[in-house]
């Protein structure tokens, strides 16, 4: 197993096999959050977190659309039951103890998004001889330094007052979320013959 993406393409691309298989995942567990954040908003924002969401709801979308053109696709026969395992995985569950439906919901959410974002790393997989102008590099490299600043987001709100009578309930959430996060991440690595970075 290697420790990161390639070998490269002699033009210092990742190779399109793996291209597919990572931004097919990518693009799972963007769109979920996508989706669920345009459930999870109401028509009228009537709360300062809710405008958080919507804010997070289009950059979703933006590593989605990004994705869908920067990535050289290729057929790959195993994505029709990864896809369906990954989608399962990121159903929503609300956070048991929230009375809130709304609000148990949105922490849910959140605790997924953190998860995503704290967990899945793509652009550190990158050898450092990696094309710089080549659009899935560069796609890479946008999703992982804009989800840098929708972590420090969904850690403002899992901390916030909205939440704290709530918190020996989010804890656990948040740390189921991480795991089924991580297991995904590794195991689509593992498939394309990357080992995981948390191996060892």
């Amino acid at each position: 197993m290697r420790e990161l993406l390639g070998p490269l393409t002699s033009d210092g691309c990742v190779p399109p096999q793996q291209q597919t298989r990572v931004a097919a995942f990518l693009i799972s567990a963007h769109g979920a959050l996508a989706r669920q954040y345009a459930l999870a908003l109401p028509i009228r924002l009537e709360a300062a977190w809710q405008t958080e969401l919507n804010a997070q709801l289009y950059r979703e979308a933006e590593f989605v659309s990004l994705l869908q053109r920067a990535t050289s696709w290729v057929p790959d026969a195993g994505l029709g039951y990864l896809t369906a395992l990954w989608e399962m995985a990121w159903l929503p569950a609300a956070v048991d103890g929230i009375t809130d439906r709304s609000m148990a919901l949105a922490a849910d959410l959140t605790t997924l998004a953190h998860a995503v974002h704290a967990g899945v790393r793509p652009a550190a997989l990158l050898p450092l001889e990696a094309n710089a102008h080549d659009a899935f590099v560069a796609a890479l490299r946008r999703i992982e330094f804009e989800s840098g600043r929708l972590l420090q987001a969904q850690i403002v709100f899992l901390k916030g007052p909205q939440l704290a009578p709530f918190r020996p309930a989010i804890s656990p959430a948040l740390e189921r979320r991480h795991a089924d996060v991580r297991r995904l991440w590794d195991e689509t690595l593992e498939g394309i013959g990357i080992a995981s970075p948390r191996a060892g």
